[in-house]
């Protein structure tokens, strides 16, 4: 049963966007806690290329799944689902309001609305999919998807092949569009979804984004991405950041392409998470500088 007292407040938003300063905040005012339901930051040996809060930050607010991982430890949106439902029963225990924030709009989906059954398909093809990716790189993936379900293709990282091969399977598998698998309808959850949207002008989001590329290469994400090059084919690092970085170390473009490639895949990957989130109707935006606006908004649901 649905308990009207207890409410997840999510804030989400595009990388840079301004998420983790709200949330500290938020969390202080409603006395409360924080879950990150980022896929990118859950890992602990990815510090400097996942833009995750400070060890000040850290210490002001209880945060959840941040360094709770290592990147040689299987993990995937599901038990993301089962792990942060269970946290949420114990932390709605002792808080009427949780704060979850991140930018991965299909793990915040997949708290809030739970999954689409999704049916199995043949090994096979998942097999004939690694082996494309292997011979011939990401961009077969990429075009594959883009053909057989183009409303999926604008939502999904488009660098990650995992994301990507998964999808395909089920296209291939089924004969249908994945996206046609994810409009089912929600699960019921004990408690009640606030959900806000931070967002800024493009322009304004890309200088930021562009800055902190900036102070990601000055902290050393060129050398954190050396050191785990020899792992750079599992999942965990398959993202904006390290891809880019990965491939100036095999030697396919200089160090200057590779910066480039940085700030661009950072602001396309930007784009792609608006576009997800945009098509929630529940989602209420704002821009992180309204905070007395936020503030009255949520005061205003949860009473």
């Amino acid at each position: 049963m649905l308990s009207k007292n207890k409410h997840l407040l999510v804030i989400a938003g595009p990388t840079a966007v301004g998420k983790t300063e709200i949330c500290l905040l938020l969390a202080k005012k409603f006395q409360t806690e924080i879950i990150s339901s980022d896929s990118r930051q859950f890992y602990c040996e990815t510090e400097v290329g996942t833009a995750k809060p400070s060890i000040r930050e850290l210490e002001q607010v209880p945060h959840h799944f941040i360094n709770s991982l290592s990147i040689f430890d299987p993990y995937d949106v599901r038990k993301f689902e089962l792990d942060a439902i269970s946290l949420l029963d114990r932390l709605f225990q002792k808080h009427d309001v949780v704060i979850m924030t991140g930018g991965s709009g299909l793990y915040i989906d997949a708290i809030c609305y739970g999954f689409d059954e999704i049916p199995d398909v043949d090994p096979a093809i998942r097999k004939e999919l690694i082996l494309d990716f292997e011979k011939q790189g990401i961009q077969i993936l990429q075009a594959k998807l883009q053909k057989l379900d183009p409303v999926y293709f604008e939502q999904v990282d488009i660098h990650n092949p995992q994301r990507l091969m998964r999808a395909l399977e089920v296209c291939l598998g089924t004969g249908k569009a994945y996206s046609s698998f994810r409009k089912k309808k929600k699960n019921i959850r004990t408690f009640n979804c606030i959900m806000i949207g931070l967002e800024r002008d493009r322009k304004e989001l890309y200088q930021r984004i562009d800055q902190r590329m900036d102070k990601m290469i000055g902290e050393g994400i060129f050398q954190e991405a050396e050191k785990l090059f020899p792992h750079r084919y599992l999942n965990a690092l398959q993202t904006v950041g390290y891809s880019e970085v990965f491939g100036f170390l095999e030697g396919k473009y200089d160090k200057e392409e590779a910066i480039r490639l940085l700030k661009r895949n950072s602001r396309r990957y930007a784009k792609r998470q608006m576009t997800w989130f945009k098509k929630s109707p529940e989602m209420t935006w704002f821009h992180p500088g309204k905070v007395e606006e936020i503030i009255c908004f949520i005061e205003e649901k949860t009473q």
